[in-house]
């Protein structure tokens, strides 16, 4: 799947993820910090809405109700779509995960000699996309410290938190499939010092391969 640099190698793909209000993203730039390349998953999708032929599979899957009056992709309404039906979230992301994991494809192939790299998303067991990586991080927090942090960074009431949480598999059950764990809740200092723990221990084994 992924190419290799004319010596035969190629970065370990190392996945990173966790649910809304984990901190996720706050962890994968601690490993920014650290010098490893991150792609972010949701930031690449955004782009596809500017694509013709992403816009009109959108139209099929999710119907006309999905656009602006002026044809524009509605994402609040793509949310509110999506968020209460889970054969439309499924379409959803029949059409975006395949298109996203092309662009990390052609993004990795620029990045050949690191020695690995990050890929950034909320979902990644949920979609099945656990087989293209070496590698997975799973980052943590409890319930109520993700809530507090969601309302306060999304300007929302807890109930709506609580049901976008919902619609995520559950961070324990992530932590467990995980191969790595950053429990974010605990103060910079010691994420720091887990992420740097981790970061040391991919790099060893980058060196078997």
């Amino acid at each position: 799947m992924y190419s290799t640099s004319s010596s035969g190698k190629r970065p370990l793909i190392v996945g990173i993820t966790g649910g809304m209000g984990s901190g996720k993203s706050t962890v994968a730039q601690c490993f920014e910090a650290l010098g490893v390349p991150c792609f972010c998953a949701d930031k690449e999708a955004a782009t596809l809405y500017e694509d013709a032929l992403f816009l009109k599979a959108l139209r099929k899957a999710l119907g006309n109700k999905a656009f602006d009056k002026n044809g524009r992709a509605d994402k609040k309404t793509i949310a509110n779509i999506v968020f209460n039906d889970k054969g439309k979230l499924q379409e959803l992301n029949n059409i975006v995960h395949p298109r996203v994991m092309q662009m990390f494809e052609k993004w990795v192939e620029q990045r050949l000699l690191e020695p690995y790299v990050l890929f950034e998303s909320a979902v990644i067991f949920e979609s099945g996309l656990q087989g293209h990586f070496d590698k997975i991080i799973s980052v943590y927090a409890p319930i109520d410290i993700r809530i507090r942090r969601i309302v306060t960074r999304d300007k929302t009431t807890a109930e709506l938190a609580m049901e976008r949480i919902g619609n995520q598999m559950d961070d324990e059950k992530k932590a467990h499939l995980a191969d790595y764990v950053v429990r974010n809740y605990y103060g910079p200092k010691h994420r720091q010092h887990i992420v740097q723990s981790i970061h040391n221990k991919i790099l060893k084994h980058t060196t078997k391969q």
